[in-house]
């Protein structure tokens, strides 16, 4: 029991530091790490505090930063909704299938990140693409946890300079978490102990953000990206082992 509360703290700490670096993507490393020791339902409600103190935080600290309004409040809006359709899928869908479709996403992103890293996208293009884009990520978001593979994506190609980026990311993940802690508890997936449990979550990732900020200023950004991208490989491997094995 407790070597297994301290690979939790570890896997959280790690997607404290992912965020630290990045500015976004706690939930690309944590929930496929918490899924694998719990399941997916689990790791989603316990990512829900620390994802909405996290980037409550860099929105305000960011708040000037936000793009232009005929980008974002359609890529926010269409996120909101698909987050609604989302969490009546992890709320309808076996937790096996749940653990195969965030194996999937996992490796997608992977896929993707290693056969298209400079793959880039106008304003304009953005802009065209921000509906269809938000809908997308507020349905992973919703589903698994994890929009990441459409979201961040997405946000990298466009090229936004770092404060942009963060604002927008913040801003987005914090709708989602907002939207989802009420339509978690309606479904009955949000308990005392899990809420308890998401609360002390907050605190591993906290604390190791700003360690992820100074490793991001000492590794060039292509080291740790592969570093990331390795370990998230090994959990999404061990996801579709547990789910259908």
């Amino acid at each position: 029991m407790i070597f297994e509360v301290m690979l939790v703290v570890l896997c959280l700490a790690l997607g404290g530091m992912l965020k630290g670096a990045t500015g976004a993507g706690a939930p690309v490393l944590a929930v496929p790490a918490l899924a694998a020791f719990f399941d997916v339902q689990t790791a989603v409600v316990l990512l829900l505090l620390p994802n909405l103190f996290a980037n409550g935080w860099q929105l305000w600290l960011y708040r000037r930063e936000l793009p232009e309004n005929r980008f974002l409040l359609p890529f926010v809006a269409a996120g909101i909704a698909g987050v609604s359709l989302g969490t009546w899928m992890l709320t309808a869908l076996r937790s096996e299938t749940l653990s195969v479709g965030v194996s999937i996403v996992v490796i997608l992103y992977i896929a993707f990140r290693l056969a298209r890293p400079h793959w880039k996208l106008s304003m304009p293009a953005g802009i065209r693409l921000a509906t269809p884009a938000g809908f997308l990520s507020g349905i992973l978001q919703g589903a698994s946890g994890i929009s990441a593979p459409v979201s961040l994506t997405f946000l990298n190609a466009l090229q936004l300079g770092r404060p942009t980026f963060i604002a927008t990311v913040s801003l987005l993940f914090m709708l989602f978490v907002a939207v989802q802690i009420p339509a978690l508890a309606w479904a009955g997936l949000i308990t005392v102990k899990l809420g308890l449990m998401s609360l002390a979550a907050v605190v591993p990732i906290f604390l190791a953000m700003p360690l992820g900020g100074m490793l991001a200023r000492r590794l060039s950004p292509a080291v740790f990206d592969r570093l990331i991208l390795g370990f998230l490989g090994l959990l999404a491997v061990k996801l579709l082992f547990d789910a259908l094995g």
